[in-house]
């Protein structure tokens, strides 16, 4: 049996106007290459860098969400090493005294501890095609904060798990967009075998996940990896290992360096930050909002729901949420002081609607999005007609559709397209009497006892009146005829 030890890094591009150490547009957005740079993200010579106020701000806002210590002294370090992609010939981060030590995230009942929280800078890209490499240096400068966890997750889901749920948080807390596709958020995993009883086994380092997915994946294939190397009595290799979609599987990039490779030491450019006070204060920088794990159990206290989509999709929550407001005023003004079953029942409705239908006609866009035109006002009032009764489901599912489409007040477009309920049970009789007439093995069928032949003809009388007719009442009759 062998024990799998596994740390993450996970950088994270903060959501600030501009770059961590200039006043260069911090990147939102792909644009031209080398069109968002200056001297300062450049490495010009005699250049000098300015702390970003807002990107420590925002470091100091996700520590307390994770119960993290939030430093008084906090300072930066220059980290010493040479690549294309790096214009200084060393990237300013922090080594000894970050913006944030410990703290916790819980997954699934299990603590998942916090090392630290730390600014840095990020470098530039380079592009390998046609047989060359470019380098473009608008990512340069742009302002990273690096979490690293503690050595306490085991597998390739827990790893996901802890990186979905940072990313929640993340966003919940507008620090980042952590939009992965556009390598807003990227995750580092150190993982080690060793037999039951063993210390620590040796470090691999799997650089630049860019996916969930990925993230999982590359653990367990990392984890059967090692596991093999070890059962054939050989050494695991310490190094650095990168992701290979179409193989999927890790494959060797480097000797893993150590800290003392990059000979750290202060930066000189930038002075110390006093946490403890202005322009920064950290006892006066709070959260900003609810976190989504008290989201997760004030959803379910106050509407009984368990549905993860309206805390991972925090916007649909909030549309959700305002449908809901607007709809028990509506009851209320009805119904007088509704009670808690009547409550309920249209809290689950707006929900069905809204989880079914909704989404249904909503695909890749989202409620955020300009072009979405209802109005949480009008889809309560949709909701409020299903409720009362005033149109039937069919109909209902239309007037969305109309909705939309085009912005509408449901009112006006029942109106319009004539689609209120048929109540008139005379009326509804003489269409039942036609479809009696033109089905009549159904009707036979129904006099033996099928079941199945009543809902045809239900069918039959909604697809006749253009499912206007009050389903209930077409139920009623059609029982007392038979």
């Amino acid at each position: 049996m062998y024990k799998t030890t596994i740390g993450l890094e996970i950088h994270t591009q903060l959501k600030t106007a501009s770059k961590m150490f200039c006043s260069c547009s911090n990147l939102s957005k792909k644009t031209e290459p080398n069109t968002k740079v200056c001297p300062v993200c450049l490495g010009y010579p005699g250049a000098l860098p300015t702390i970003n106020k807002e990107a420590v701000k925002k470091v100091i806002r996700t520590g307390k969400a994770l119960d993290c210590q939030i430093a008084d002294f906090s300072r930066f370090d220059r980290k010493n090493y040479f690549y294309p992609d790096l214009p200084k010939g060393y990237q300013i981060s922090q080594l000894d005294y970050p913006v944030c030590k410990g703290g916790i995230l819980k997954i699934d009942e299990k603590e998942i501890g916090i090392t630290r929280i730390h600014l840095e800078e990020d470098t530039g890209s380079l592009i390998h095609e046609h047989g060359v490499s470019l380098v473009d240096f608008n990512r340069s400068g742009v302002p990273l904060m690096e979490l690293v966890t503690e050595p306490d997750i085991s597998s390739g889901k827990e790893a996901r798990k802890f990186a979905e749920e940072l990313r929640l948080i993340l966003k919940y807390l507008e620090v980042s967009d952590a939009d992965m596709e556009k390598g807003q958020m990227r995750v580092e995993v150190n993982i080690s075998l060793a037999k039951e009883g063993e210390k620590l086994g040796t470090k691999v380092e799997i650089k630049n996940l860019n996916s969930f997915r990925v993230v999982e994946q590359a653990v367990d294939y990392e984890i059967k990896r090692q596991k093999k190397i070890l059962e054939a009595g050989k050494s695991v290799a310490q190094e650095t290992r990168g992701w290979n979609e179409k193989k999927q599987k890790t494959v060797s990039q480097r000797k893993k360096e150590e800290a003392h490779d990059y000979r750290y030491f202060p930066e000189p450019d930038l002075p110390p930050m006093d946490l403890s006070k202005e322009p920064f204060n950290k006892e006066e920088i709070g959260l900003g909002g609810e976190l989504p794990k008290n989201r997760r159990d004030r959803f379910e206290e106050e509407y009984g729901l368990k549905e993860d989509i309206y805390i991972t999709d925090k916007e649909l929550g909030d549309y959700f949420e305002k449908v809901v407001s607007e709809g028990l005023n509506w009851l209320s003004s009805k119904k007088g002081n509704p009670n808690k079953k009547e409550k309920e029942k249209f809290v689950a409705l707006c929900s069905n609607y809204i989880l079914s239908d909704l989404q249904g006609l909503l695909e890749n866009s989202s409620v955020k999005d300009e072009s979405f035109s209802i109005t949480p006002e009008n889809f309560a009032e949709l909701i409020s007609m299903i409720f009362a009764g005033e149109i039937s489901s069919k109909i209902a599912k239309r007037v969305l559709k109309e909705m939309f489409d085009s912005g509408g007040d449901p009112s006006q477009i029942i109106k319009d397209k004539d689609l209120k309920q048929l109540k008139d049970k005379d009326k509804i009789k003489e269409v039942i009497e036609e479809v009696v007439q033109e089905n009549e093995d159904a009707v036979k069928d129904l006099q033996k006892g099928k079941k199945e032949a009543k809902q045809f003809l239900i069918g039959q009388v909604m697809k006749k009146t253009r499912g206007k007719a009050d389903p209930g009442a077409v139920n009623k009759i059609i029982s007392n005829r038979f």
